[in-house]
């Protein structure tokens, strides 16, 4: 029978900061684990193989000047990235493109439909990642590529991305603004770094319509959000109707984290969860490949990423 979920969950992302006292810290990844392993989730979940993404595949999304700049500013042993608020090691170079290299991994498995879904327990996350900038504790857009990546590869002319972390990942937003065949949809506190995402900002020329930005002030939970969701993006898929459903899950948003001010529950995570894979199960045969983005209480990640992983094993 075929696996339902599968997860990238190899050890090397701990190794990224290893040792740095920074709230994008290895423990994240030790609390995922503990959070899955606790649920029971880990011993009945296929496994997907990590790879490093190629330079062709890095360019998707990112200029050959930038990656240069990153790649040279992590050899040099320059403590953080020279583009933006991004504090490096002497390995976070191979680990970033370990992530999206296996994030790629995670849609060949899933567009090949050996996988429904995936979950890939990645560090550093990605989603302030511009073309030509890092910033925000991200270097390589791992969602970005991996959308990209199924568009060329697999020939998925229509994707959406769903950001649901705590910041507005506005390196996404850049990447796709004018792109008719990505739809990128955030909820956001607002406002809070990195202060893009007004509900205005929604795409331009033939990529108008398909950005769609909910800013919502401290302490919105699960009404404002599972409502965005059900009310705005769940009527807008009808027209776009995607062939594959990226998560940027930045559990962030949960009540309790250090880094923001929304309330969601771990239960709101499962709700939201349910309600993409049912936009997923109507337009894109159930395919969905979800990322860590955010999320800075370890506990409340552990719990969190538990009821994320649950419901898309359900």
């Amino acid at each position: 029978m075929k696996t339902t979920t599968a997860l990238v969950i190899d050890p090397i992302f701990r190794e990224h900061l290893a040792g740095r006292e920074h709230p994008e810290r290895p423990e994240r990844f030790d609390a995922v684990m503990e959070g899955l392993g606790r649920a029971g989730l880990l011993g009945r979940l296929g496994r997907i193989e990590r790879r490093a993404a190629t330079e062709d595949e890095l360019q998707l999304c990112h200029t050959p000047q930038y990656l240069k700049i990153a790649r040279r500013d992590v050899e040099a042993g320059a403590r953080y990235l020279s583009t933006g608020d991004t504090d490096i090691g002497p390995n976070s170079w191979e680990i970033a493109t370990l992530a999206v290299g296996s994030a790629l991994n995670a849609v060949d498995a899933v567009a090949g439909g050996r996988v429904r879904n995936a979950f890939c327990a990645v560090r550093p996350p990605g989603h302030h990642a511009g073309p030509g900038r890092g910033m925000g504790f991200c270097l390589l857009n791992t969602a970005a590529i991996a959308a990209r990546y199924a568009q060329r590869v697999h020939g998925m002319d229509r994707v959406l991305i769903v950001d649901w972390d705590v910041h507005h990942g506005n390196g996404t937003q850049d990447i796709f603004y004018t792109d008719p065949g990505v739809f990128f949809f955030s909820t956001h506190q607002w406002p809070l770094y990195p202060g893009t995402g007004r509900h205005d900002e929604r795409g331009e020329g033939p990529g108008e319509g398909t950005t769609m930005n909910f800013p919502f002030p401290a302490g919105s939970g699960r009404a404002e959000i599972l409502g965005a969701v059900r009310e705005s993006l769940m009527p807008a898929m009808t027209g776009f109707r995607p062939g594959l459903v990226l998560i940027s899950a930045g559990f962030d948003s949960r009540i309790g984290d250090t880094l923001g001010r929304f309330t969601l529950t771990d239960r709101d995570f499962a709700d939201l969860t349910l309600a993409v894979m049912e936009i997923a199960g109507e337009y894109a045969g159930g395919r969905v490949v979800s990322l860590l983005e955010g999320g800075y209480n370890l506990a409340g990640l552990a719990s969190a990423a538990a009821a994320h992983v649950g419901a898309l094993s359900s």
